[in-house]
């Protein structure tokens, strides 16, 4: 059976693609997507064809590319998806807004390229990987940590973020695992009076000065750390990265988390 041709316009999307070993049915993704190696070779290209940003990719291009599937994720591209649809395109929305959801996704894109059993594979052992981290954080104290997901203004970060945080053994009393990021006063930050200051601007990576953070005029006397956004901002595998990453910076001495 031939290899599907896939279209991806969410960087998680493409992310959890190259997690399921499927990397080579990508022939398009978004400017905003890190095309994993040897994406397209099973249509005869050396690369996948850049379709435009996450939320206003060139649909007319996407048909040039006769998908098979195109892949969306988000509430944000929920209207994008509802575009594809009216264009004939199957497509398949992924709107994951916890943890939990965020792993049955990774199942799902199995299914969604024709790899089903690398989906359950692929969750399964996320789901591993969070029991070990359970396991070694179960009796140790939970420090308060303040997830930043935009600096301004400063946006505590929702979705799975609150999981993650206390997946990684913290507390984080500024959002509900599920909401969506919120918008978030200083006072709000220094009542909580944080352990430690996690900032993961989107779209950034790691590349915010933490001087930018740690110079506000506010009564937080916590360590500063920037991380790559990708490890927290998507519900991919790197995810599960991000919490292991947590772990690490809540709890020091862990074995291999530190």
């Amino acid at each position: 059976m031939s290899s599907p041709r896939i279209v991806s316009l969410a960087p998680s999307a493409t992310a959890t693609v190259a997690a399921l070993d499927a990397a080579e049915t990508l022939v398009g993704v978004t400017l905003h997507c890190d095309p994993p190696e040897g994406a397209g070779s099973a249509h005869g290209t050396d690369a996948p064809a850049a379709v435009g940003g996450w939320l206003n990719p060139d649909l007319d291009r996407v048909a040039d590319l006769d998908p098979d599937v195109v892949l969306t994720s988000d509430g944000l591209q929920s209207d994008l998806a509802a575009d594809c649809r009216e264009r004939g395109f199957d497509v398949r929305h992924r709107e994951p807004a916890t943890l939990d959801e965020a792993l049955a996704t990774f199942a799902a894109r199995g299914a969604d390229v024709g790899r089903p059993e690398a989906g359950e594979r692929l969750a399964a052992a996320a789901r591993e990987r969070l029991d070990r981290v359970a396991d070694a954080v179960a009796d140790r104290p939970r420090p308060t940590i303040y997830c930043e997901e935009w600096s301004d203004p400063p946006m505590a970060a929702g979705n799975w973020v609150p999981d993650a945080v206390r997946a990684a053994g913290g507390r984080y009393p500024f959002v509900d695992p599920g909401e969506r990021s919120r918008e978030v006063d200083l006072a709000t930050v220094e009542r909580a009076d944080p352990d430690h200051v996690v900032v993961h601007v989107c779209g950034h990576g790691d590349r915010i000065d933490p001087a930018t953070v740690e110079g506000r005029d506010w009564a937080v006397d916590a360590p500063v750390h920037v991380i790559d956004d990708s490890l927290l901002n998507q519900p991919s595998p790197a995810l599960i990265d991000g919490v292991e990453r947590l772990t690490g910076l809540l709890h020091p001495g862990i074995g291999s988390y530190s």
